[in-house]
């Protein structure tokens, strides 16, 4: 009797086991043989398996698929729409950002936030401003003072409360408030810091935008653990734009739960608590690298390479020590850049024997572009000859003017960088001392800058002491540097303008036409102006019982204010004996906001829509006037409209009637005379003033 083995008895169990699935098994590889089978059969009848998957699913393809898709594509032809605009509908004009900048939604890089103090706003803040301002787009300084006064040139932001959490508090609000969309950036340090600006602007230059980073010089929290650190305030932090996004909706949580006596703790922690974002003291490969300054430490005497490379120095507990380390850190940096030039230089000179011109071919001074070449005798730069009193090359065309200004502190600035040059080259075997200029060239060269030829009086001194006089020529060039934008007010033409016409008594007879013509190049076109009508009787004029003078006025401003409902037209009555421009100015003034923007015209003249706009853009408030010079029409008979030739000048938009001034006798002689001159010259032209006599004197004759 045979016995199983083993192996077969697990073979056995095996298949009893796998006996109730064996169905499904074979199912599933049944299936999945004709899927792949099919799928064959699909992919080998096309021609173009890409055609083909665009076809009818589930089934062979049409034939006249493709050729239709193709057909499709030759008959595609874009469809334009025409610009339609509903005349029943007022029109609505459109207004476009003044810089392109705004409409792509780009924004600025860095802005920089100042803590400071009642203490220290007219002393290290303004260290601080004459410091750094003028690297950073934007530099605000905050303070808890109420209603603190802005050094000049300083723009602070009083909270009016001077708890450290508050104040930190309220500079983020402030800063997502009024800036979150136009900064990629926030750097936030106190006015006891001293900054390296350009290595500042440079480390934000190379951070990526999209992060949550918080950058500083990192420190432990008191009995929290490694991973709970701040950034210290008196080195500054850099915040990213979208951590102040996301830190918005938590600083009042903050300011209710976490208590410090430290803002730039209070401000750790709550970065830590809402959002769990500590500092850190590098990112992305860049070091935030900062200096703890000694007390009674010279800056002068610092030559560690933590100090050489810090971004931030503190504490700086005075201005004169802001100013020192200022000079300290410029001039490091002078050296370095003169360093590098002057390597560029001798690369260049090195490569130059490799090209076709060889050496000469270099030009001076090495580095900077040759010296502009005229293509013909109209394109010759002219010099302008100076010495040390006068120019011969005078704006208002005089041979001859003092040499004063800017222009003087140029050429002195020249002669003392010529003798520098002169005393480093030849020391210590001569001294050179400057005696007198005797003669001085210059001349701008588009391509390379301001050029110098200076005749110099010399006295040259041996080491032992002999004396003797030089005259030297010496050739200089003050080379154009990197083009800057200057920042500057931003204006546009959406700003209402408020015209102020002033009436005297003799002019009232002309006011309704001035009202018709600003109806239709005003009123019609639905402009963004207003118009104040300024009514200037005199002493006996308009009195109790007296017949009003400007009643025809008055009537014809309401009747233009019926013509066009909405519209309101401001009078304003005023009595004075000899008006004048400022003190009717002052009077209106005082009726309208700050910020307004004041036209003052006349019954003569006739502002449209185009002078209006260059109003806008060129009244910068705060900063510019604009007086555009107007076309004074001439006497009718004498000269009519249709011979008139207009000269080109600043707004030839702007026309005046001919009117004749009314000269008062109150005037002092010199105004009586020029009022009485200038009625004389708006007359005619010369021409036409001799063919009016002479057409006189025909006529007397005959």
């Amino acid at each position: 009797m045979r016995t199983a083995g083993p192996t077969t008895m697990r073979l056995s169990s095996l298949l009893a086991l796998l006996r109730p699935a064996l169905p499904l098994i074979l199912g599933l590889s049944l299936g999945c043989s004709l899927s792949l089978l099919r799928v064959s059969w699909i992919q080998g009848e096309g021609e173009d398996p890409c055609v083909e998957a665009v076809g009818e699913p589930g089934g062979l393809q049409n034939p006249d698929s493709r050729i239709g898709l193709d057909q499709s594509d030759e008959e595609f032809k874009p469809r334009i729409v025409p610009y339609y605009r509903d005349p029943n509908k007022p029109y609505k004009k459109v207004l476009r950002t003044r810089y392109i900048q705004t409409e792509l939604g780009s924004r600025e890089r860095l802005l920089v936030a100042v803590l400071t103090s009642r203490a220290t706003l007219s002393t290290l803040a303004v260290a601080v401003n004459r410091t750094v301002a003028h690297h950073f787009p934007r530099l605000l300084y905050f303070t808890g003072q109420r209603g603190a006064r802005a050094p000049a040139g300083m723009q602070v932001v009083s909270h009016g409360d001077e708890r450290p959490a508050w104040l930190m508090s309220e500079t983020l609000r402030h800063l997502h408030t009024h800036f979150g969309a136009d900064y990629d950036w926030f750097f936030i340090m106190q006015d006891d810091t001293y900054v390296q600006a350009p290595r500042l602007a440079a480390l934000a230059g190379h951070l990526s935008i999209n992060q949550d980073l918080y950058l500083g010089r990192a420190e432990e929290f008191i009995g929290a653990g490694e991973q709970a650190r701040y950034c210290h305030g008196g080195f500054g932090y850099l915040l990213s734009r979208s951590l102040l996004l996301r830190l918005r909706p938590h600083l009042d949580g903050c300011r209710g739960d976490i208590l410090s006596a430290r803002p730039d703790e209070w401000l750790g922690r709550c970065l830590i608590d809402s959002l769990g974002i500590g500092c850190v003291s590098q990112h992305q490969g860049q070091q935030y690298r900062s200096f703890e300054l000694a007390k009674n430490r010279d800056p002068e005497k610092e030559g560690s390479s933590a100090f050489l490379s810090a971004f931030a120095v503190h504490p700086v507990s005075e201005g004169t020590l802001m100013y020192r380390l200022h000079k300290r850190f410029s001039t490091l940096e002078l050296e370095q850049t003169y360093s590098e030039i002057e390597q560029l230089q001798a690369q260049i000179r090195n490569l130059t024997v490799l090209t076709p011109e060889g050496e000469a071919g270099l030009s001076w001074p090495v580095g900077l572009p040759a010296p502009f070449t005229p293509r013909s005798r109209f394109e010759v730069l002219g010099w302008d000859y100076f010495t040390e009193q006068h120019t011969f090359s005078c704006a208002d065309g005089a041979p001859k003017c003092p040499l004063q200004g800017a222009s003087r502190a140029d050429v002195g600035d020249a002669v003392e960088t010529a003798l520098e040059q002169l005393n480093r080259r030849y020391q210590p075997r001569l001294r050179f001392q400057k005696q007198r200029l005797l003669n001085g060239y210059r001349r701008f060269d588009p391509a390379r800058g301001m050029e110098y030829t200076l005749d110099l009086l010399l006295e040259a001194v041996t080491q032992r002491g002999h004396r003797r006089a030089l005259a030297r020529r010496v050739s200089l060039l003050r080379p154009l540097s990197r083009v800057e934008i200057l920042p500057m007010p931003y204006v546009t033409e959406a700003t209402r303008v408020q015209l102020v016409l002033p009436l005297l008594v003799a002019e009232a007879a002309l006011a309704p036409a001035f009202l018709e013509a600003f109806a239709a190049s005003v009123l019609e076109p639905r402009e963004h102006v207003l118009l104040t009508l300024l009514l200037v009787y005199g002493p006996q004029e308009g009195g109790r019982g007296a017949l009003d003078p400007f009643l025809g006025v008055k009537a014809a401003v309401a009747e233009l204010e019926r013509r066009y409902p909405g519209t309101r037209l401001a009078w304003l009555a005023v009595r004075a004996e000899a008006p004048s421009q400022v003190r009717l100015m002052d009077v209106v003034s005082k009726k309208h906001p700050v910020d307004t923007l004041f036209f003052l015209t006349t019954v003569w003249t006739r502002p449209g829509p185009e002078v209006l706009n260059r109003c806008r853009m060129n009244a910068i408030s705060g900063w510019q006037a604009f007086f555009p010079v107007h076309f004074q029409e001439f006497h009718p008979a004498l000269a009519p409209q249709k011979w008139l030739h207009l000269f080109r000048a600043v707004e030839p938009g702007l026309v005046q009637k001919f009117s004749l001034r009314d000269c008062s006798p109150r005037l002092s002689e010199e105004l009586y005379h020029r009022c009485r001159l200038s009625n004389l010259e708006g007359l005619a032209g010369r021409a036409q003033l001799a063919m009016a006599l002479f057409e006189q004197e025909q006529g007397n004759s005959t």
